[in-house]
């Protein structure tokens, strides 16, 4: 008998929302100043993130017709085999979970300055207890958790909704002062800045298996999260734009602006929003993050087992071998390194999810038909622009050694043997 499915659309929208929601959108509208001044912060925010629609699309089509967990790592196992999807499965996993121990790091650190604790002693100490906690959220079931993103990720809206109606009602300083377009706006720059803002919606199709009415719900939450990220940064930005002439000097925009606009309260307020936007993300990680171990598990290697899932909807040991990790790496010392695969491991998961999108296509698998190929081209452009301007030579190696230690690592792993295979040996 089939377990109920104890995730439900709103629930799965907030996942989304959530995954892009992070701590980068308070420092982001800084960044992409320097690069587009003014009016140019508010354009870079909004074609970027329609940018990224067509690829949200992409994702949409294809989670919704995968009703299990994995998102990527099954897209690619039904279009190229099982060493395609193995690679792209294990290089989203190491980056998960490394970007989890940073995120989470970053998060115990501002924790332990404001409570006064003794140093490093004290950061790694809480930082352990972090992961702890939110491994055990995670462990008590996928409905527990996402009772618990969902109250985050209103949690933390809510004082960005504030500042966007601060912005909208309260007086302020003269309206959009020095908005103009510079001449030498740097848009390629601004939109790689832009674009990993906007990140975490690709998460969305990794627990569809989870999820009730995933054939609606899936691609409902993947374009909506997205599309309501978008609203709300641009709206975020041109707040920033509008309140400080000297936007790309800010070291907290967000933050300053919220002063600027409601007073001490609100930008109080906000910088608290700071560490719960860490706090969802972490723990969005942590149900996500093991999932596409237990995906890679479930192929045609057993990977000791990876892929065993409670009668709650929780990868257990793909669980506790992620918390074990991101537990090793958080005590081994600066995490400031930790991110070096997040932004070519997710334009990856972009690049292997529109090329699975043609191949299924063109064979007329699945329900999809050559028309939904076109959805592939935006996305096959634009993360090869990415790529070509975005990525360090440090990333590109560091992938590349993470590449190599999945092929060893699906060398090592045992054939599943199938029960029709084992009887007919004995016959």
């Amino acid at each position: 008998m089939s377990q109920a499915r104890p995730v439900g659309p709103f629930q799965l929208l907030a996942l989304g929302v959530n995954g892009i929601v992070g701590v980068g959108i308070f420092f982001a509208p800084a960044e992409v100043a320097a690069h587009a001044p003014g009016f140019g912060a508010i354009l870079a925010f909004a074609l970027t993130g329609l940018a990224l629609v067509p690829v949200a699309f992409a994702f949409a089509v294809l989670g919704r017709r995968f009703d299990a967990d994995g998102g990527p790592v099954l897209f690619a196992r039904a279009a190229f085999g099982e060493r395609a999807s193995f690679l792209v499965g294990w290089v989203a996993y190491v980056s998960a979970f490394l970007s989890t121990s940073a995120v989470i790091a970053g998060l115990s650190q501002a924790l332990t300055s404001s409570l006064e604790l003794d140093g490093a002693l004290g950061h790694r100490a809480l930082a352990s207890m972090l992961v702890t906690v939110l491994a055990g959220v995670v462990a008590s079931g996928i409905r527990v958790s996402a009772r618990a993103w969902t109250g985050l990720t209103v949690l933390k809206l809510l004082p960005l909704a504030a500042l966007l109606l601060a912005f909208l009602l309260l007086p302020g300083p003269a309206p959009m002062a020095a908005v103009a377009i510079a001449p030498d706006t740097g848009w390629l720059r601004a939109g790689l800045t832009v674009m990993f803002a906007y990140q975490g919606f690709e998460i969305v199709p990794v627990i569809a298996g989870q999820v009730r009415s995933s054939e609606r719900s899936v691609p409902l939450a993947t374009v909506g999260s997205l599309l309501a990220a978008v609203l709300l940064y641009v709206g975020l930005v041109w707040a920033c734009v509008a309140a400080l002439p000297e936007l790309a000097a800010s070291p907290t925009p967000l933050v300053t602006s919220a002063g600027v606009w409601g007073g001490a309260t609100l930008a109080w307020w906000v910088a608290m929003g700071t560490s719960l936007s860490a706090l969802g993300i972490c723990l969005g990680m942590m149900v996500t993050t093991p999932r596409y171990l237990s995906a890679l598990a479930s192929g045609e290697h057993t990977l000791l087992g990876l892929d065993g899932m409670s009668s709650s909807g929780v990868p257990m040991r793909a669980l506790a071998v992620t918390w074990a990790l991101v537990l090793l790496f958080l005590n081994l010392g600066d995490a400031s390194e930790l991110f070096a695969l997040s932004s070519i491991a997710v334009l990856m998961q972009y690049g292997v999810t529109a090329a699975a999108l043609v191949a299924l296509s063109r064979r007329r698998e699945r329900g999809l038909g050559p028309l939904h190929a076109v959805l592939a081209v935006p996305t096959l452009a634009l993360g090869l622009v990415l790529v070509a301007f975005g990525a360090t030579g440090r990333e590109v190696a560091t992938t590349a050694l993470t590449a190599v230690a999945g092929l060893v690592l699906l060398r090592l792993a045992r054939p599943r043997v199938r029960a029709g295979a084992s009887s007919g040996a004995g016959a």
